[in-house]
Parts: structure tokens; sequence; C-alpha cells
């Protein structure tokens, strides 16, 4: 019983040596960080197309099959997004009608409304694009079609933000403004997406609803997208919903807490854009933010997303890659980071110009290697200033002079030196040796409590033996 007690107490105590070397040696042998990884080539990307796309100089500049009709899905809602931007006010109010829940399937992303929820437009718009709600997408759709009757009556001579108003719906839906009102006003909308795709150059685009729900009528190509997603990226609210990380819905007359839903976004390269810093080969893509994206996915659609971004010499640069089989959905943002990457060196190698210096990790913190961690951080390093992107560059205004007086000399401090005890640097500076001697030394300490224990007992067993024999009827 003795001897397996000071076994299992000699096994803790060696265990404890070991844990405390380490420490004495500066830390444990492990180090948790997040590894330095290469995004895969081109020509091991996997999807039906991409399209990197310069928005600042007007023209692609990397791309396989940019033209190729594609089924965007939720990447639908870039274009439902800035119709919404464009014709509602957002601190509007919409309640949910039966028809736009009507509209959406049991499989489809929701923001989590219900019908007769009044809801405003600035909650619908962060529930279509980090949720993806097919549920706000009809119901925004919705409250553009009613807008445009209101602001850009058929009857009136004022147009809307596409050059149309109402009379140019009712031409193509063939129905009177009531039915329009009645039963028709996704369709309506359908409408002024296509519109506003063919005002930006879209040529090989057609949309029927608001969701990206798959239909063989509603297609796009990544050529369109990166269109779309520019002239969307030129509203700031526009950057501010596709860059949010999360978003906490406040309480409506159905949901009435706050908070009663947490979402966040689905652009997984939003929070590690570092990945798209390098190419393959580890060459400095020259990416200097990703502003946001807008992801999409259907059985028939593959993965996709669209990305804006932005160049360090000062180029607006589109991403788009459509396409991706579901065997390699677990790739996309990898892919996505590829694609980007390969296309910012391609638009620096045009272009190679400083105009907003630093790294991705300078203009969004994130979960990346030391290399790859912010340089430039006022909270870190008070005193630096983290470079605006969002912000033109002006001529610095002209300083007053100021004169100056002499500093007083500082007065040297004397720092008192801490002195490290001899034991700890030599287990700093020998930890196996240091290890192997706290070994030693704990089992001499075991062995010796142990013979101590055996030694009282010898005593006590001697002690009992003499006290039975001068007991009367004791042996003699």
């Amino acid at each position: 019983m003795i001897s397996r007690a000071i076994r299992t107490v000699l096994s803790l105590l060696v265990t404890s040596s070991v844990v405390m070397s380490g420490v004495l040696a500066g830390g444990v042998s492990a180090t948790i960080e997040q590894p330095q990884l290469r995004v895969p080539p081109l020509e091991n990307v996997h999807c039906a197309s991409y399209c990197v796309y310069d928005d600042t100089d007007g023209e692609i500049i990397l791309s396989v099959d940019p033209d190729k009709k594609i089924y965007p899905a939720s990447q639908t809602k870039i274009m439902t997004c800035q119709l919404g931007l464009d014709y509602l006010n957002l601190d509007d109010y919409l309640t949910v009608s039966s028809n736009a829940m009507g509209a959406i399937t049991s499989d489809s992303s929701i923001m989590g409304v219900g019908v007769g929820e009044i809801v405003q437009v600035s909650e619908l718009l962060y529930g279509l694009m980090l949720p993806s709600g097919n549920d706000a997408a009809n119901v925004i759709a919705e409250g553009v079609v009613d807008a445009m009757f209101e602001k850009y009556p058929a009857s009136g001579s004022d147009v809307g933000p596409d050059g149309i108003n109402a009379s140019y719906i009712i031409e193509q839906l063939g129905k009177s403004e009531e039915e329009i009102k009645a039963n028709f006003k996704l369709r309506a909308f359908a409408c002024i997406m296509n519109k506003r795709a063919e005002n930006l150059g879209c040529t090989g685009t057609h949309f029927v609803n608001a969701s990206g729900l798959h239909d063989d009528n509603h297609y796009t190509t990544s050529h369109d997208l990166c269109l779309m997603m520019a002239n969307a990226s030129k509203n700031e609210d526009f950057k501010i919903l596709i860059g949010s990380e999360s978003h906490i819905f406040k309480a409506t007359n159905r949901h009435t807490d706050d908070a009663w839903k947490y979402v966040k976004n689905s652009d997984y390269l939003l929070f590690d854009p570092w990945l798209a810093s390098q190419t393959g080969e580890g060459i400095d893509s020259h990416l200097i933010a990703i502003i946001g994206g807008k992801t999409g996915t259907t059985s028939m659609a593959g993965k996709g997303l669209t990305l804006s971004t932005v160049n360090a010499n000062g180029h607006a640069v589109m991403v788009s890659i459509c396409g991706i089989p579901a065997d390699y959905y677990y790739y996309t943002t990898m892919y996505a980071a590829s694609v980007t990457a390969y296309g910012h060196l391609e638009c620096w190698t045009r272009h190679p110009e400083v105009v907003y210096p630093g790294t991705t990790g300078d203009y969004r913190y994130v979960n990346a290697p030391a290399a790859q961690q912010p340089q430039y951080d006022s909270l870190i390093f008070p005193g630096d200033e983290l470079v605006n992107y969002v912000v033109e560059e002006t001529e610095p205004a002209e300083q007053p002079e100021v004169t100056t007086t002499p500093s007083p000399t500082p007065v040297p401090q004397v720092i008192e030196e801490v002195k490290t005890h001899p034991l700890v640097l030599f287990a700093k500076e020998q930890p196996v040796v240091a290890a192997v001697c706290g070994i030693i030394i704990l089992a001499i300490i075991v062995i010796n409590i142990a013979l101590f224990i055996k030694v009282n007992s010898l005593k006590n067993r001697n002690r009992r033996r003499k006290a039975n024999i001068r007991k009367p009827g004791g042996v003699i």
C-alpha cells in the first residue's frame, strides 16, 4: 500500500519537475501561431470563370471565361442592395408582406422576419448582405417598387436613378399599376434590376428575382458581377455593409427584444485579407485592403464570391470568382485569395507606384502570421496614424510659423538593475540539465520520505511487540 502511494507521488513529482523546468527555461516549447500559408497557383483554381477588373482603368486585367454565363445565386444581392440604397431612405420602415414571404423556399437563407413585421430599411440591408436573407431581399424589392410609383409616377416627368419612372415597369409587364402593386411587385423589381444592369454595360445578365433563387433565366457573368460591384462600391453605405464583420439586430414589433439575432459576414477573406497579400510563389501582391464582398451558393450555381478591393497604387480592383464545384467548396476562400493576389500583382505591374503605404494588416486587424500583422497601429504605438484609403489625398495646409522655446535638459534617471538569481539563469541556459537535476533531487526527497515512513513503521511494530510481551500471559 505504502509502495504504491510512493510510486504515485514520485510520478506526479517527476511530471511537475519537467513542467517547472520548461517554465524556468522561458516558457513551453510549442508556439501557438497562425502558419504562413501560400495560395494555390491559378492553374489549381477550380471554377467556371473568374474576372479581375481594374475599375480605375476600366479594363479586365486577369480572367478565365469572364463572359461565360453563370448562375449568380446570392451574389444577385449586390444588385438588390445598391437599388435599395438608391431608392429607399435608410431611416424608413417597411412592412413584411405575405407575398414577400411566400416567394422564398424552405431551404432559403433568411434574416428571420415574419409577415406583418415592421423593419427599418438599414436593418433589412444588413439582413440582406450578412446572413444573405431571401426574405430581406423580397421586402426591399417591394419597397423599391412602391418608392418608384410614389416618387416617380407614370403620370409625371421625374425619373429615378436609372432614368425611368413607373411607366417603364407598366410597359415591361403589360399590367396596370393596381395589378402590379397587388401581385407583381417582385417581377417589377426584376425589371428595374435589368435596367440598371443595362445602364452599367452588363451584356450577359438577366435577372428574374431579387434573391438569387435558381431560375434558368436568372444568370449573369463574372465580368458583369465586377461591373455591379464597382458601381455599388461608389456608395459609402454599401462599403460599410459589405465590410461589416457582424451585426446585431435591434427590436421590432415582432421581435420585441434587441439583439434577437446575431449574424456574421460569410466573406471569410474579409477576416484574413493577408491570405491574398502574396502569390503562390511568395511574391508581394500589393493588395492594400479588402473592402468587402458578397458570396453566393446553390447546387446549380456552385459557390462564388465577388470582392471590392484596393491596390497599393490606389486602383479600385473588383474580383469575381464563380461556379466553384461542390467538391471544392472548402477551398472557396483560398481560391478567391489566389485570384485576388495574382490580379493585384498584375495591377501593380502595370502601375508600380505607391499611393497607399503599408500592408493589409494596417487597414484591418487580422488573424495573421506575425509578419503580416499591422505595422502601424495607434492603439499599440501611440502617435502612429493609419492611412485612410477611402479619403482622397489633399494638399497639406500651410502651417503657421511657430516660435519654439528650448527644452530643458532632461535629468538622467537611475534605473535599478534587476538581478536574476544564478539558479534561474542556469535553468534558462541549460533546461535539460536543470530538469534532470530537479528529477534527481525530487527522487532523493521521495526516497528519504519513504525510508522515514518505513523506519517509523518498524519502530511502531517493535513497540507493539514489547507491549505484548509485558502483558500477563504474554510470550516469554
